[in-house]
């Protein structure tokens, strides 16, 4: 396989081209927080306004008809991306947080209830986290917890202490958004549907990095963000299975989801309108297809061989830290994310130091507070890599690190 021409990828991002103040060059190392934007995808943003803007689904004007066809054009690459069979299956959202949001609210409020369990784990983040324990405590079901290992892995040989046919849903990461972890979920969907359960993925970390196949995974919901894709703000998408959407119910009332509306009751259209309420982000989920073409003009093999040997770098060089700590598995089992400590520095002592470097990492607990309360640490700093990083980047950190530490007194 031809590798990825780094220098060609970095100078599709304008962002990448400008110096900081200073003349620093910019290492962007936050891209588990949002990704920067090809010039292909602003300038997709900028057509629809500058061309053809105008509501969507509701003229039959040439500019509402092409917004229509342009949106429809969106959602089938969308399809196309994650391999689910139907368009229809794709709705959007205004993020990866809505998408599971409404997962729980619309689909789980009518099919759990007291005595019933959902089974999550201390990797999520928050966002896979709160709507589970909501739905818990508004249907009288109970959340359980699938074991980590120390190494920050699911503990599948104890799936079966916490799996049953009291299980109605499986709610787990693609990729942990702190650890980094990479975990079997093909394994979970079939052990999940033997139990009787649905899977809802959170694909936020997982979708822009590996390659994703609904159908093949056997997933039943998948959750993800345009803007961790290369794509705009704003926009997320939400996969259900066709006949799972038909049994969610709307959270959101109004718009473009309605079928008929009476003085006394009202009824929805079908699925995705019957989720998309409103006016929908109509330039972004357009430009999100930008991004997909992108992902796609690039080739998620060649995305994902590149990822992993700047992980595989990053991970044996951080280690030459005195003090290091970095927290989940080994390369093998891991996505393009590493989060570390330094003993003796404050994380955030640490990413304001780097900043000043140039280098931009995220500091915190990365809403993924029970993990951190796992962990026995409060914050940590994160590394996370997209298709834009290079080696040179890993030695650009380590440069601000010893720096840090420096400045810091640890050396």
């Amino acid at each position: 396989m031809i590798p990825l021409d780094i220098e060609a990828v970095r100078g599709d991002f304008p962002i990448l081209q400008k110096p900081l103040p200073k003349g620093l060059p910019l290492v962007y190392l936050d891209s588990g927080a949002s990704a920067q934007k090809p010039q292909c995808v602003i300038d997709k943003e900028r057509e629809v306004y500058e061309n053809y803007y105008a509501n969507a689904y509701r003229g039959v004007y040439r500019f509402g008809a092409i917004v229509d066809e342009e949106l429809e054009g969106a959602r089938e690459k969308v399809r196309q991306f994650i391999r689910a069979e139907h368009s229809d299956e794709i709705v959007f959202t205004s993020g990866c947080t809505m998408s599971l949001n409404l997962v729980a609210s619309g689909w789980g409020k009518r099919n759990l209830k007291a005595g019933d369990e959902i089974l999550i784990n201390e990797m999520e983040h928050h966002a896979n986290f709160v709507p589970w324990q909501q739905l818990a405590a508004q249907t009288g079901a109970t959340c359980r917890f699938l074991p980590l290992t120390d190494d920050g892995r699911l503990e599948m040989a104890r799936i079966g202490e916490v799996l049953s046919d009291k299980t109605k849903i499986v709610a787990v990461t693609g990729m942990s958004n702190m650890l980094g972890t990479l975990n079997p979920i093909d394994e979970l969907a079939k052990k999940a549907h033997d139990a009787g359960a649905v899977i809802v993925v959170d694909g936020a970390q997982s979708v822009p990095h590996e390659h994703t196949d609904v159908v093949a995974s056997g997933i039943d919901f998948l959750a993800f963000s345009g803007h961790k894709l290369y794509g705009p703000s704003g926009v997320g998408v939400l996969y259900g299975k066709r006949e799972l959407l038909e049994q969610t119910a709307p959270i959101l009332f109004g718009g473009h989801m309605i079928d008929r509306v009476y003085k006394d009751h009202s009824t929805w259209a079908s699925s995705p309108a019957k989720f998309e309420a409103g006016t929908i982000q109509i330039a972004q989920a357009i430009a999100l297809g930008a991004a997909i073409d992108y992902m796609g003009t690039l080739g998620m093999d060649k995305v994902q061989e590149h990822e992993r040997n700047v992980l595989e770098y990053a991970y044996n060089r951080l280690q030459e830290i005195p003090g290091m700590r970095i927290y989940g598995p080994g390369v093998e089992h891991r996505g393009a994310i590493t989060s570390f400590t330094i003993d003796g520095a404050h994380p955030e002592d640490l990413a304001q130091l780097l900043d000043r470097k140039g280098v931009f990492v995220r500091h915190g607990h990365h809403c993924t507070m029970p993990l951190h309360d796992l962990l026995g640490v409060s914050a940590t700093v994160r590394a996370s890599f997209g298709v834009y990083n290079s080696r040179d980047d890993v030695d650009a950190l380590m440069d601000a690190i010893q720096f840090a530490c420096q400045r810091l007194r640890l050396t």
